[in-house]
């Protein structure tokens, strides 16, 4: 019989003991999953979450972040100066504050108001159409709002809504403004309950009461031949006075300061997992050797060699982890979308971030780690079985 069955009856003979080995592996191997994940999960949804927009480099007043309300002056101008790079595909200025929609029955209702180019913003239109320039005989101005807004005041194409503009800090002396809603829109960096509404930089600075030509920000598309550090360098040569910078140098960033902490955090309940892993498999395979002592001295009585009685054990071992370990998979997966929904419920958090990532190499070090744990904790076991006095064990079994 060679040691994988053996070890596959020996763990059918006592099936309570067997089944609660393999819930508490499983257990143990869902956490250290979901901590695999957690690791890098942010980190790789954030890369994908500034991919989604189509640029790939940034411009701003001030390397500080988030926006602190330093803005660049000169705004069209700067664009344009920036888009004759040869490097540059498109550039986008963008402005972002908080306004109120006007309503006549309540109170009114605060969102945050983005302003750029029409056909070049950063949102996806879901449904009706996008924003556009004002035409010449005074058309009126559109807007676009999120799934939120929509729903919170049953907005839909067509309508007209009241806003007024805070960007001044001073709303009771600006004017109200007429937008027409002409689509529902998707904003990428909106958290979960966010009231968002885009409309173009011309009626932003109108909304704010007359003509500003600043941008808190620029997207920059770089062309498809140089990459996105090469675009930067260029800007910067361009405006030493402004900060730019790629998609990747603002995920190196994140990763060292602002993702530090779930790193740590995953770091070490990783490790802490691992060692409860261990002692857990340890412990069980100790006292299942503890138990059949007579038996594995009757074994070793028959012929059965040392190497083949740790083989026995390492094989016994070797079941429970993978089977808990498989069952870990689906488990931690379920426990994670949980942790994800309750983490995203943070204010700030954008909605389509996530914590949780699966991803094959998460996957195969969950595989790797539980594999190592197993095969280290069934050392002593076998160490013990291996040892154990053949003569005194029987004479023993039979005394007693």
């Amino acid at each position: 019989m060679s040691s994988f069955v053996f070890a596959w009856y020996s763990l059918c003979r006592q099936p309570a003991r067997a089944v609660l080995a393999i819930a508490g592996v499983a257990a143990i191997g869902a956490l250290l999953f979901d901590m695999l994940l957690l690791s890098q999960g942010m980190l790789i949804s954030f890369r994908g979450l500034l991919g989604e927009i189509g640029f790939d480099a940034r411009v701003m007043a001030t390397s500080s972040m988030p926006l602190t309300g330093a803005r660049v002056g000169d705004a069209a101008a700067t664009a344009a100066a920036i888009e004759a790079l040869e490097e540059i595909e498109v550039v986008v200025p963008m402005r972002i504050d908080q306004a109120e929609i006007v309503l006549s029955e309540r109170r009114p209702m605060g969102f945050t108001l983005v302003g750029s180019i029409s056909g070049h913003g950063a949102w996806t239109v879901i449904d009706g159409a996008d924003i556009s320039e004002r035409q010449a005989d005074g058309g009126a101005s559109t807007i676009v709002v999120n799934r939120n807004m929509a729903s919170a005041l049953s907005l839909s194409a067509g309508q007209t809504v009241t806003v007024r503009s805070e960007c001044l800090g001073r709303q009771s002396i600006l004017p109200t403004v007429e937008f027409k809603v002409v689509g529902i829109a998707m904003f990428p960096f909106d958290p979960e309950s966010q009231l968002t509404a885009a409309v173009t930089i011309a009626d932003f600075d109108r909304a704010c009461g007359g003509e500003q030509d600043q941008a808190d920000l620029f997207l920059v598309a770089s062309r498809s031949s140089v990459t996105a550090e090469a675009a930067v360098e260029a800007i910067q040569q361009l405006r030493p006075d402004l900060y730019a910078f790629s998609n990747d140098q603002l995920v190196d960033r994140f990763e060292r300061v602002g993702f530090s902490y779930f790193r740590q955090i995953s770091t070490v309940l990783v490790t802490v997992t691992l060692i409860f892993a261990f002692l857990l498999i340890s412990v069980l395979l100790s006292v299942s050797v503890n138990q059949r002592f007579a038996e594995i001295a009757a074994l070793r009585a028959m012929g059965f060699g040392r190497r083949r009685v740790a083989a026995d054990l390492l094989w016994e071992s070797g079941l429970m982890v993978s089977i808990g370990g498989a069952l870990a998979l689906p488990l931690g997966l379920a426990v994670a979308i949980w942790l994800d929904r309750i983490l995203k419920s943070m204010p700030g958090i954008p909605g389509d971030l996530h914590f949780f990532v699966v991803q094959p190499q998460a996957v195969l070090l969950h595989i790797a780690l539980l594999a190592t744990a197993g095969a280290l904790a069934a050392v002593y076991p076998a160490y013990l079985a291996s040892r154990l006095p053949i003569a005194s064990t029987l004479r023993n079994e039979v005394v007693g």
